[in-house]
Order: structure tokens, then sequence, then C-alpha cells
């Protein structure tokens, strides 16, 4: 009876195995394939040329890849950082509501549930320089308008207001999961022992939340290496490389360069560096259970 339930089980995973295959597995080999070719269009097909590891020698020399690298580090660290304080704050307090919970993890949902394009015509015309509502804010106070997305230095920034807005709801939604299943005996006693307001938040609150944290953090410093809407819809990478990305950088060597065996190159070792990224959750993840055992 064991094995026939094992079995069962067994034979119910090769659906989704297939699925993964094809989706996942098929296109990764052929990215790494394409990698060690020059591929050009020409009369309607295209033409590869075998040109071993070039692409990979030529790589350190583009203008765009690394600094989209830095960049992409850059918006992760400090958008995650803030959407972390944001998303916390914004949980806890949510937490605290008897009444009307549900309304208000709507609200917040409303970034997360709208489609890019839309996100990116609205904060498009909010940086905007003659019309937009923060250079109309600005002037109010007295305070000359500011070229959001044409200065090297505000446009970074821009990008990073918008990431933190879009995704804040994203870890509002996973850390209120994680108040929400805490254990009511430790408040219970601490309330006992004196333990309210602040002390609560800082000696109980907290250090129950710390894998949760953690998990929430790193799952969004991943997933902030796949930025490219608010670039696209925004600043195209510019002014400059300022705001370029890695995932902008692929695209525009895949389809504006028609350069498919760099575009590729870019690709493998983009994995790598995420893959190496999921090896530090896994250990900070198992070292965070360790901790809350």
């Amino acid at each position: 009876m064991f094995k026939k339930d094992l079995s069962w089980k067994i034979y119910s995973l090769f659906p989704i195995i297939l699925i993964l295959i094809i989706l996942t597995l098929i296109p990764l080999v052929n990215i790494f394939y394409n990698s060690f070719f020059d591929i050009r269009w020409d009369d309607g097909a295209y033409i590869y040329t075998f040109i071993g590891l070039q692409n990979y020698l030529e790589l350190p020399n583009n203008k765009f890849y690394f600094p989209g690298l830095k960049n992409t580090v850059k918006l992760a660290l400090i958008g995650v950082f803030f959407q972390m304080i944001f998303g916390f704050m914004i949980a806890l307090g949510i937490s605290k509501i008897k009444r009307g919970k549900s309304f208000f993890v709507s609200l917040f949902l409303l970034p997360i549930l709208l489609p890019p394009i839309v996100i990116g015509s609205i904060w498009r015309l909010m940086y905007g320089f003659d019309f937009g509502i923060f250079n109309y804010l600005l002037a109010f106070f007295g305070v000359f308008p500011l070229d959001w997305l044409g200065n090297s230095t505000l446009a970074f920034t821009s990008i990073v207001i918008l990431d933190v807005w879009h995704w804040t709801p994203f870890v509002v939604l996973l850390l209120l999961a994680g108040l929400e299943s805490l254990p009511t005996d430790v408040y219970e006693a601490g309330r006992v022992d004196g333990t309210s307001g602040w002390s609560e938040i800082v000696h109980i609150t907290f250090p129950l939340m710390i894998p949760t944290i953690i998990v929430t953090m790193v799952f969004r410093f991943i997933l902030s290496f796949k930025v490219f809407d608010e670039i696209y819809l925004l600043t195209q990478g510019g002014p400059g490389t300022a705001t370029e990305v890695i995932s902008f950088s692929i695209y525009e060597t895949f389809f504006d360069s028609d350069n498919m065996g760099l575009g590729s190159v870019m690709s493998v070792v983009s994995l790598f560096v995420i893959s190496l990224l999921i090896i530090v959750v896994l250990n900070i993840i198992r070292r965070a259970n360790k901790y809350a055992n």
C-alpha cells in the first residue's frame, strides 16, 4: 500500500516536471548554447557562426552591462531597505486594526495589482517637468521645478521612489501574514510581566519576526534583479547609464543591437549571479530557522 501511494505521488509530479523542462530547462540550455555563437539576421534567417568564448571575453568591454549590474544592486539595496522599514510599520499598524482590516489590506494591495503600463504612465505624468504634480508642489512652496527624469542623480532617485511605492505592499502582505501567525501566549505572558507598547514590539514582536523579515528581505532583493517595467517606461536607462539595469541591458542587446550571442552571455552571467544569491538566501533562511528554534 505504501509503495502504491508513493508511486502515485511520483507519477503525479510528471506534468509539472514536464512543464518545467519545456518552459525553463530548454530555454536555459538554448541561451547557454547561443552564447558561443555570433548570431546575425540575414536573408530571412539567423546565421550562426561559432566563436567560442569571444562573447564572454567581450563582456567586460560592454558599456552597459556592468553599469547596469551596479545600478541593479544599488537599486535592490536601497529599495529593499525602505520597503522593509515602511512595510513593517504598515503591517504592524494593520495588524492592530480590529475592524475593517480587509479594506486596508485591499487598499495597500492596489499598487501591485495595477498593470505596469498604467503605473508607468501615471508616474511619468507625475514626474513631468512642466505639469507634473511633484514640481507643482515644489512651486507651491517656492522651490524651482526639478528635472526628475533628465538629471542623472534625480532619475535614479525617481526610480527608487517608484520601486518603493510599487513593491512595499508586497512586503506588507508577507509581513502581515507573519505577524498574524505569531503565538498569542507569548504576548499574554509579556503583558503579565508588564510589557506593552514599544517594549512589546522591540522585545517580543521583532525577535519573533526575524525569520519572516529575513526571508521577505532576501526574496525582494532577488526579485529586484528583474526590474524592467519602471526603467523601460520612464527613462529607457538614461540619462546616459544612470538608470541602466541588467534586464534592460539584456533587452537592448537582444532587440536594439540584434546581438543574440552577447545577449545570451549577459543572461548566463546574470543567472550565475542570481544563483549565487539563491545559495546565500538558503543559508540565511537555514540560520534564521535555527535562531528561531
